[in-house]
């Protein structure tokens, strides 16, 4: 399966939508895309209502954004969150690492509050 992903700028940052599985192929293509928003520092959010999976190296490459975003003070968000994306997440102690949102009020509230 593939992964295609849209980047738009709100008001508030900037918006990845990516579509498909994040998984050892398609990981990295995400990645490139996510890091050199993290690096600038900007506020991102990670819409992921159209990924039906995550493996091992998805949740590697969210980590990595993680990390990053830490080091850069950039504010990363997730929302969208799928219910078996969602168990994979909680089940491995990832959405720990992010506020995560059903919705854009649930995303900005996350944001306000960090």
């Amino acid at each position: 399966m593939t992964l295609t992903y849209r980047k738009r700028r709100t008001k508030s940052g900037t918006v990845v939508s990516p579509a498909g599985e994040i998984n050892s192929e398609t990981s990295g293509t995400l990645l490139e895309a996510l890091r050199p928003l993290v690096r600038s520092g900007d506020t991102l959010r990670i819409d992921l209502k159209n990924v039906s999976y995550v493996s091992s190296a998805g949740l590697r490459t969210l980590l990595v954004v993680y990390r990053e975003a830490q080091h850069s003070g950039a504010r990363v968000t997730l929302t969208g969150v799928g219910e078996e994306v969602r168990f994979v997440m909680s089940a491995t102690g990832f959405l720990d690492f992010f506020v995560a949102g059903e919705d854009d009020r649930a995303a900005q509230a996350g944001q306000a509050a960090t």
